[in-house]
């Protein structure tokens, strides 16, 4: 193994999970934000300051689009995957990253193979981290 990959922890694990009804509602309310990489949907909600702490991420892909569990499974599997090995592009940024929240939404209607879903989800990692911070303050008060 090398120097450089002993570094790295590849883990993704339950404490990065999205899984909580409240912080999904949050996700995906008003003040969040979104883009596509086809045939991946990015939805995130920014935090405060930038930070190196992973984020918490939600993966979906729809029964609408995949009616077999088998199907919906694997896609999920193979977001993770990517997800997984790639996550540290997000992470060891110098200035850290402005991500509390990150849903990965699967879109495509056909099934992908893991090389173009990594790609797609390198290609919104590198629009992530080009994100400002937003810096929410509270209403004055009248």
């Amino acid at each position: 193994m090398t120097e450089l990959t002993a570094k790295k922890r590849f883990a993704f694990p339950k404490a990065e999970h999205l899984c909580r009804k409240k912080l999904i509602d949050e996700l995906f309310g008003k003040q969040n934000s979104s883009f596509g990489a086809y045939p991946l949907r990015i939805v995130w909600l920014p935090s405060p300051e930038k930070t190196t702490a992973p984020p918490q991420v939600l993966i979906s892909v729809s029964k609408r689009s995949f009616k077999r569990a088998v199907d919906r499974n694997r896609l999920k599997r193979l977001i993770r995957e990517a997800y997984r090995l790639n996550k540290y592009r997000l992470l060891e940024q110098p200035e850290g990253h402005s991500v509390a929240l990150l849903g990965i939404i699967y879109t495509g209607k056909e099934k992908s193979p893991l090389a173009l879903v990594e790609k797609k989800l390198i290609s919104a990692f590198h629009r992530l981290s080009d994100a400002p911070v937003v810096v929410s303050t509270p209403p004055p008060a009248a």
